[in-house]
């Protein structure tokens, strides 16, 4: 590696948002770890992170399908406010039109558990689940997906303002995350060419 100038990628602090100590009502672990539905919009989960700028802290919600482990809703602001978190379901929703009972799993935080975040999901039909207090392995695969986020893309970057990394994260997400990007756990696909695979099969 010295030889030839290679360096290893590192991993870094990485700021993250739960704050379960509230006094809100929180959802049962419906959802259990069950990380394979057999089919697309059955089961969605979401999470948030933060992203640093030279400007300040970039706040990032995304949804994921976990069926195809797709970005399927996204959402980037400057503040951890109510909009931030509905726009990346409702993205979602836009996008992908389920039926009635889809799952919407996520941590217990109190982002999660607020009025406001609950009756968007009774508006759209989604069943509520919560991981269990402490337990982030519970949501495992939007935490994967953050990690690779970090370790493959946002530690090689720094980011002037605000807007230049919501640019650079779109364009990795919808760029070559869901299009290029490919998962052993999906057969060594993209998630939209799993997705395709499956309408096909």
């Amino acid at each position: 590696m010295q030889r030839h100038g290679i360096q290893s990628k590192t991993k870094k602090k990485f700021k993250g948002t739960p704050n379960s100590k509230h006094n809100m009502p929180v959802a049962p672990n419906i959802l259990n770890r069950d990380f394979t539905p057999n089919s697309p919009n059955k089961a969605w989960a979401g999470d948030i992170i933060y992203v640093w700028t030279r400007e300040g802290w970039l706040y990032l919600a995304v949804v994921l399908d976990l069926f195809s482990r797709k970005v399927v809703g996204w959402s980037m602001d400057s503040t951890l406010s109510r909009d931030l978190l509905a726009h990346a379901p409702k993205m979602a929703m836009r996008a992908r039109q389920p039926g009635a009972g889809l799952v919407s799993h996520s941590d217990r935080g109190s982002q999660y558990a607020s009025k406001d975040f609950q009756s968007l999901l009774k508006l759209y039909e989604m069943v509520c689940s919560m991981s269990r207090k402490g337990n982030c392995r519970d949501n495992s695969v939007v935490e994967s997906f953050f990690g690779t986020l970090k370790q493959e893309h946002v530690y090689f970057c720094d980011y002037a303002t605000r807007e230049e990394a919501i640019r650079s994260i779109f364009e990795w997400t919808h760029g070559w995350y869901n299009r290029e990007r490919i998962h052993s756990f999906l057969g060594n696909m993209s998630p939209e060419a799993y997705e395709r695979e499956s309408v096909t099969a």
